[in-house]
């Protein structure tokens, strides 16, 4: 029983000391606390002391603010023009072509019956393999006013000639553009394309007859397009006049007087159409040629007087709706008349003999061109000419027989052609062609020709 109560006594002792043993622990707990919280005051206290010195000395150093407004601001550096940056450069594209012709007639007579010479009659040019034409173009803006473009053609017998060179501008309101220096003439359909856009190796026998192939102006174009709904353009161009069927003024006058005016639009959304009408009035003053007299002898006969052409043109193009890449079929035809008024000079360095001469002549072909499935075409083209029958004074009057013009006597020029042609890409095309030619009003000619045409570097669109 003293156990008992023993045990019970210290149970109580131990009970009444332990509030007093924690309150003891928890008061050393707060003591330690407080001690931590004045030692990083005093840390906090002594950091902001050394910022501060440190700011004072900053300012005590620095210059006062009127000394700084009055020094200039440092140059700023020169910045470079961005890595595409074109503005000084212009792009640079070339053009490759060249043929095989395999002919059944000599093409060193080429030449198109009762018409004078143009010396344009290139006709399928030289048998076997032939380097093409290379074409070099530079394009680019001078400023935000005008364009400028150089193309430079080179021949096979390493000639270098300046095929076109103008500045176009780009800044006239009211829809007006006017261009200056050397271009082809805005004249029908065809002659503005460069050969490489042609859809046929050569070009209609009336362009060659007419102009001597494309008719090409150094002088000023002045374009207008309406600002309708309905594709309107009109332009006017003069120049010296120097192409044929015109030669170069020995004056300061204008030769070469040109206006068309073009009108195209849609019709349903799968037919596109596009018409025109041109005119072209020139001056012609000894515009000489080579023919052979009733012997067989050779002379130089020369025209001088006026000469006007008229050009009527239509292109059609079908592409069926959602299948453009696949199918397209193009449609294309141009007909041309001139009449020339003059007189004709007979054997210039011998006889001299000259009389009034008149003539009017015609020309015409129709082509189309069907794309039956991507990269694949073929074409058919039929040109025919018209010579008529020209007044020729001298020889009315007596004076000379027709066999002494037998370039001039009357005849009917014609040709059919059919191609095939395969782009690999945008940039190359292979195209073979087989013509029948009787434009030598003789024996025709069988002609088949392999064209290869190369692109390199960036080339602009053609025209629709």
């Amino acid at each position: 029983m003293e156990q008992v109560s023993r045990f019970v006594a210290t149970v109580a002792v131990a009970t009444a000391l332990l509030p007093a043993a924690t309150h003891a622990a928890q008061a050393d707990d707060v003591a330690a606390l407080r001690a931590e919280i004045a030692e990083l005051k005093a840390q906090y206290a002594e950091r902001v002391a050394a910022l501060e010195s440190r700011i004072d000395q900053l300012e005590s150093a620095a210059p006062d603010a009127a000394t700084v407004a009055a020094e200039p601001p440092p140059p700023a550096p020169a910045t470079a023009p961005p890595r595409n940056s074109s503005a000084f450069n212009p792009a640079i594209s070339a053009i490759l072509t060249g043929t095989y012709a395999d002919l059944s007639e000599d093409p060193g007579d080429y030449h198109f019956a009762g018409f004078m010479p143009s010396g344009g009659e290139i006709g399928p040019g030289e048998r076997s393999f032939n380097l093409g034409e290379s074409e070099v173009t530079f394009t680019g803006s001078v400023d935000p006013y005008f364009t400028a473009s150089l193309t430079a053609a080179l021949s096979p017998e390493n000639e270098i000639g300046v095929e076109e060179a103008f500045v176009r501008t780009s800044a006239l309101p009211a829809g007006f553009t006017v261009k200056g220096g050397r271009f082809f003439s805005g004249l029908g359909y065809l002659n503005e394309l460069h050969a490489h856009a042609w859809d046929f190796v050569d070009q209609p026998l009336a362009y060659q007859a007419f102009f001597g192939g494309q008719y090409a102006q150094d002088g000023v174009q002045v374009k207008w397009l309406a600002p309708t709904d309905l594709y309107l353009e009109l332009g006017a161009e003069t120049g010296n006049g120097s192409g044929f069927p015109g030669t170069r003024s020995g004056g300061n006058g204008l030769n070469g007087i040109a206006l068309f005016a073009h009108a195209g639009g849609d019709l349903g959304d799968s037919i596109g159409w596009r018409a025109g009408l041109s005119w072209l009035d020139q001056d012609a003053e000894d515009r000489a040629y080579d023919d052979l007299d009733g012997f067989g002898n050779p002379v130089v006969n020369a025209f001088t007087g006026s000469s006007q052409t008229w050009i009527a043109d239509a292109v059609l193009k079908w592409t069926p709706t959602g299948d453009a890449r696949r199918r397209l079929l193009k449609l294309q035809a141009e007909y041309m008349h001139r009449t020339e008024d003059g007189d004709l000079a007979f054997d210039v360095d011998g006889a001299g003999l000259s009389d009034g001469y008149r003539s009017r002549q015609s020309g015409w072909y129709v082509q189309g061109v069907y794309q039956f499935m991507p990269r694949w075409r073929a074409g058919l083209r039929y040109d025919e000419l018209d010579s008529g029958s020209p007044r020729i004074d001298l020889v009315s009057s007596g004076a000379l027989q027709a066999a002494d013009f037998p370039l001039l006597l009357p005849a009917s020029p014609s040709r059919l052609s059919a191609m095939v042609d395969w782009s690999l890409s945008e940039f190359s095309r292979l195209r073979a062609q087989y013509a029948w030619d009787d434009a030598r009003d003789a024996e025709t000619d069988r002609q088949l020709l392999i064209q290869y045409i190369v692109a390199i570097g960036a080339h602009g669109a053609h025209k629709f």
